[in-house]
């Protein structure tokens, strides 16, 4: 069993790495409006640019890349995936056209697929079920750190705005973070350890069986309570999702006159603050109330995710961009909580040599 000190550098490095994924991920949404711009992307371009160019590949290749995460090195996978979807990442700031971009995002929803599978099936090997859900939501929080970075690497690298209309290298940005995870995954090969599969089940080396790709997806689907909560995952995503990349669109057609580097500073913080400590406590808030009755993991999500309906269709009622950032908030701190939660459902419920291939087939839904 690993050291308490090194486990705990192992879950915050991991969750580094799923920061990069949001940052390269939502970065294309927070500089959408400067993007269509300088390409002449029409809003259906854009649309796909932002959905379905990353989306599909992403859905696809998940699956297979945790088949193979379910029998060979965990890390070696993580590092290669890093590294590919940060090299996507700084060709998107050299795309001139629809296409040229479309390609470079595909590459990055191709990369982002061998992230998450493997660092969930790590971290289960290093925390017992009961500390599982605390462990994920920390893991968690990387999506809103992430967000956070890239509103705050945004708002740097442009500066503050100059006369009426704010200009913004764009490309320079995804140049920056490329090469940045290029790096960070050098440092992943070098200092992350293949931990022992079903560590924390069986205490030492098991044989582990290793069923062919069909027969581990059908003993997924045969769970029920998997099936629950993979709809749960893609209604309060699908959801999530679809607010967070066209927001920075919509406050600025709001309100045209609010200062650009101030409102995506504001956006940083809010994700930084609010998303992330919904992350870390509704997974300690399942752990804690999960060891009084199981079915706290399925009652923090489900609970959290309802009352971020009300809010979050307010939010876009509203006439000024200070109430919907006040909304905001609140969803973000709401949708958080079920985070942490499902992961850790998903993880306990797949058998150990499947726990990869449990985490890919949601997180498309994801």
């Amino acid at each position: 069993m690993p050291s308490k000190g090194y486990r705990t550098f192992a879950l915050i490095l991991l969750t580094v790495v799923y920061g990069f994924n949001f940052v390269d991920r939502q970065i294309v949404g927070i500089l959408a409006p400067f993007i269509q711009a300088d390409l002449d992307l029409t809003n259906t371009q854009l649309g796909l640019l932002i959905g379905l160019a990353f989306a599909m590949f992403y859905t696809i290749v998940a699956i297979p890349i945790a088949w193979l995460a379910d029998r060979y090195s965990r890390v070696n996978i993580i590092s290669i995936a890093l590294a590919t979807w940060s090299g996507f990442t700084a060709l998107t700031g050299l795309a001139g056209n629809f296409m040229q971009i479309g390609l470079a995002r595909m590459g990055v929803g191709i990369g982002e697929a061998g992230g998450s599978p493997p660092s969930h099936s790590i971290i289960s090997d290093m925390y017992p079920k009961e500390e599982r859900a605390g462990a994920l939501g920390v893991y968690s929080m990387g999506i809103p750190f992430g967000i956070m970075a890239a509103y705050f690497v945004t708002a740097w690298i442009i500066g503050p705005s100059q006369g009426e209309a704010t200009v913004v290298d764009w490309r320079k940005i995804f140049i920056f973070l490329g090469v940045t995870g290029v790096g960070l995954a050098v440092i992943v090969k070098l200092v992350l350890r293949e931990p022992i599969r079903g560590a924390m089940e069986f205490g030492d080396q098991a044989e582990m069986v290793k069923p062919p790709f069909m027969e581990s997806l059908r003993t997924l689907l045969k769970i029920p309570a998997w099936w629950a909560m993979c709809l749960g995952i893609a209604f309060g995503s699908f959801a999530s999702y679809a607010l967070s990349t066209f927001h920075t669109k919509y406050l600025i057609a709001l309100d045209p006159s609010f200062d650009f580097q101030h409102l995506i500073i504001l956006l940083g913080i809010i994700n930084g603050t609010a998303y992330a400590g919904g992350a870390f406590f509704g997974a300690r808030l399942a752990d804690s109330w999960g060891k009084r009755d199981i079915r706290a993991y399925g009652w923090v999500p489900a609970i959290a995710i309802s009352l971020c309906l009300p809010i979050g269709v307010g939010s876009f009622w509203v006439s000024s961009i200070e109430t919907n950032l006040i909304l905001s908030t609140l969803f973000l701190l709401f949708v958080g909580m079920y985070l942490g939660p499902s992961f850790a459902i998903a993880q306990t419920l797949a058998p150990i040599n499947m726990r990869a291939m449990s985490t890919a087939s949601i997180f498309p839904l994801k």
